[in-house]
């Protein structure tokens, strides 16, 4: 048997951390397995659903890399074969009319509240004969289908949950086509799974009570009926359901924040999934190849953001800088437009450095979390100017005078260099700083602030080597004047 596995989105919204979960769960069973991922679009409502949202589901499973062997299909298409099949479940006997009004329901409904009884369909239609039935549609009385619920346990074995049941009685008998003719969700979906011959269907514990009225209807359509895993919910850090204020969002949002798309298919592997071990750092190829669907956790799973940001900083950190430049370009590009200027105005030599931002983002990459923090640390050595943190001027610059002078002294003994290494550079930095009688970090901090802008950064003489001889010349001089003239300001 090919495993057919199948993600079913509606086009009502975006694709949200929840739904792209599932969507990665079904395709990394599918590849597992050496089975097939179908994407469905369950697009029914036609008036919250769109073509533009159908497109933005597509792109985030493109940016995540979950790649679809079929598909899209689209729900809609296939309301007339729901339809056939509502009414081959009338001719088996499977279902009956029913002639019950919205209104006869409600007043039923309203009088089981007043009793305190429990509501349900008490199943009054379907006793009618299969005479008065058929006169009653002749003479056009509306009518929807209600399936004949069997009055016995109905069970699965989950393969999340294990075994599962609801006793008899737990469902009515529950419409399959409303007095409109419009199918509801439960058959629509039985019909499509069939077409599409879908063997395992992987979804979210808030369709467990979609389950037992599906069983019944493969059944009654004498179908085979697929083997089911319910995936548990992503709750919050406050162990509510997730919502965007815990920083649940589309996951287009997250690539436009700067996540790689490896860094969130590994977030979302490890929300509700073990691989049996210790490990948390995977790629997609590692995934495939761990990925069972047993290994799920039957409680939800909790959204933790600072785990998203270390797992992608991971990432960017064991990615190859080929990888990275495209992104930080992007970024610093996108940063120059928004001053309304141009990259070659901001960073004059930074597209056409190709080995040298190559060799910088190497330098740089182990701290940052997310590109445009990358980005910020690239930035300096590319920049025709750079501002100073204020942070980094209130901790390191807090004499302006002082920094100044060590930052002369720093000049004057750079200067007189034969050779610009790692070596050399440290060797003259910590000599002046024991002919000055400070420590090396008297030094170091506010050169660090003058080149890089900020309080922070790689090793200081990777730096130093990396920026080059005149590059670094410039920023010294730069830092001074802007000290000198804080001094004066008193």
């Amino acid at each position: 048997m090919t495993v057919r596995v199948r993600f079913a989105p509606s086009p009502t919204g975006y694709l949200h951390v929840g739904g792209a979960r599932t969507a990665l769960f079904n395709w990394l069973f599918a590849r597992h397995e050496e089975g097939v991922f179908l994407l469905r679009i369950e697009d029914t409502d036609r008036a919250r659903s769109s073509p533009e949202m159908t497109q933005i589901i597509l792109d985030g499973l493109e940016w995540l890399g979950v790649t679809i062997d079929e598909g899209p299909v689209f729900q809609a298409d296939g309301v007339e074969r729901h339809r056939e099949e509502a009414f081959a479940l009338l001719d088996r006997g499977a279902a009956y009319r029913c002639f019950c009004t919205s209104e006869d329901l409600r007043s039923r409904r309203e009088e089981a509240e007043r009793t305190g009884s429990g509501f349900g369909y008490d199943g009054r239609c379907g006793d009618l004969s299969v005479v008065e039935s058929e006169a009653r549609a002749a003479a056009e009385e509306p009518f929807a289908l209600r399936v004949r619920v069997p009055n016995e346990a109905i069970g699965w074995e989950d393969l999340i949950h294990g075994p599962m049941s609801f006793p008899a009685g737990a469902v009515d008998d529950f419409i399959v086509l409303r007095s409109d003719g419009t199918p509801v969700y439960n058959l629509a979906v039985v019909s499509d799974d069939r077409e599409s011959r879908i063997t395992h269907v992987i979804r979210g514990d808030d369709h467990i009570s979609n389950t037992p009225k599906q069983i019944v209807i493969y059944r009654a359509l004498e179908s085979s009926i697929p083997i089911f895993a319910h995936v548990p919910l992503i709750l919050g850090p406050d162990a509510k359901r997730l919502s965007k204020r815990h920083g649940a969002m589309s996951v287009l949002e997250y690539q436009e924040q700067g996540f790689l798309a490896q860094g969130v298919i590994n977030f979302l592997a490890l929300l509700g999934w073990s691989p049996g071990d210790d490990r948390e750092l995977f790629g997609a190829d590692e995934l495939v190849s761990v990925f069972e669907i047993g290994r799920v956790l039957k409680k939800s799973a909790v959204f933790d953001l600072e785990k998203l940001e270390w797992l992608n900083g991971q990432h960017i950190a064991n990615s190859p800088a080929s990888v990275l430049a495209p992104d930080v370009i992007r970024e610093l590009r996108a940063r120059a437009v928004d001053e309304g200027l141009s990259l070659s105005k901001t960073h004059p030599t930074l597209e056409t450095s190709g080995d040298r931002l190559a060799e910088i983002l190497d330098l740089v990459k182990n701290r940052p979390r997310t590109i445009p923090a990358l980005a910020g640390q690239v930035s300096p050595f590319f920049a025709a100017t750079i501002d100073y943190e204020s942070s980094a001027v209130d901790r390191f610059w807090t004499e302006p005078k002082a920094a100044s002078n060590a930052l002369r002294d720093l000049g004057s003994v750079f200067d007189q260099l034969d050779e610009w290494s790692l070596e050399s550079l440290e060797i003259v930095t910590r000599a002046l700083a024991e002919r000055l009688g400070v420590g090396a970090g008297r030094l170091i901090n506010p050169l660090r602030v003058a080149l890089m802008g900020q309080g922070v950064s790689p090793g200081i003489f990777e730096v130093v080597v990396a920026m080059g001889r005149d590059r670094v010349k410039e920023r010294i001089i730069a830092a001074t004047g802007f000290l000198d003239a804080k001094a004066v300001e008193g």
